[in-house]
């Protein structure tokens, strides 16, 4: 080889590092929007690992799934619920539960399942969506 392509293979390589380095951290367009549902504390969004609808849900959000207030209804082998999705009766998955109410100790709830639009999620929480 020659230095041309030793130059080549050295450039693709510098910005494949520079790529790697700087893109993971860039911000998802939902991070505030995900980052809002979760701080409001009354809501949450029960699921399991092996779901589809719920991997779908989550991918609307990109990255910003990371913020949201997943909670894992599935026992590791797949085959069963976990109690605490099992004690507050969720039935199916996706889940999204919105406690209502003044404080943090809500006076009632409500639940939509299967998946649900951002524009559903922005309008239960109060949250905005990004432009």
């Amino acid at each position: 080889m020659n230095k041309y392509t030793y130059s080549i293979i050295g450039l693709v390589f510098v910005a494949l590092i520079v790529w790697l380095i700087v893109t993971p951290g860039k911000p998802s367009k939902y991070d505030a929007f995900a980052q809002c549902i979760s701080d409001k504390k009354t809501v949450t969004f029960y699921g399991a690992f092996w779901c589809p609808h719920c991997q779908a849900q989550k991918a609307l959000f990109g990255k910003a799934s990371k913020y949201l207030p997943y909670v894992e209804c599935s026992t590791p082998d797949g085959q069963g619920q976990l109690p605490r999705c099992t004690n507050v009766g969720v039935a199916s998955y996706p889940t999204w539960e919105f406690a209502t109410g003044t404080n943090t100790l809500a006076t009632s709830t409500y639940r939509l399942t299967g998946e649900v639009s951002l524009e559903q999620l922005s309008e239960a929480t109060g949250c905005p969506l990004p432009q």
